[in-house]
Parts: C-alpha cells; sequence; structure tokens
C-alpha cells in the first residue's frame, strides 16, 4: 500500500472492477452526475460522505486510511 493515495482515483477503480458508471454512483448519493466529476478528483472526502460511498460500494475505503496510518506510525 502507497503511504500517499488519492480516494477518488481508488473510488473511481472500484467503480471500474463492478462496472458501474460515476452516474450510477450519483443516483446512489442522490445527487447530480455532474457532481461525481468534482468528487472524483478530490484527494480525500469527509468521514460522512466516505461512509456512504463505502456502504454503496460495499467497500471499506476506510482501509486506505488505516493502512496509511499503520505505515507512518512505522516510519
Amino acid at each position: 500500500m502507497e503511504k500517499d493515495f488519492h480516494i477518488g482515483d481508488i473510488i473511481r477503480q472500484k467503480l471500474q472492477e463492478q462496472e458501474r458508471s460515476g452516474a450510477w454512483l450519483a443516483r446512489k448519493l442522490y445527487t447530480d452526475p455532474s457532481n461525481m466529476s468534482k468528487l472524483l478528483k478530490r484527494k480525500h472526502l469527509d468521514a460522512g460522505l466516505l461512509l456512504h460511498i463505502s456502504l454503496i460500494l460495499g467497500e471499506n475505503l476506510f482501509n486506505y486510511y488505516s493502512d496509511a496510518y499503520t505505515e507512518k506510525r512505522q516510519e
């Protein structure tokens, strides 16, 4: 795991793996699809939004932060 990661890129990757679109995620988040482009460009998200997206995708996206924490503590 790389210490520095971009959560928007990870979400985009998970959508591709699940053969889902940004528009699909936007519908699940009850937001306009144009907002997805902005969201996926963000390096970090607030915890509430990250939890919601994690539940929608069925992926614990907090693991990326936990792994980065563990790596930084070992430096």
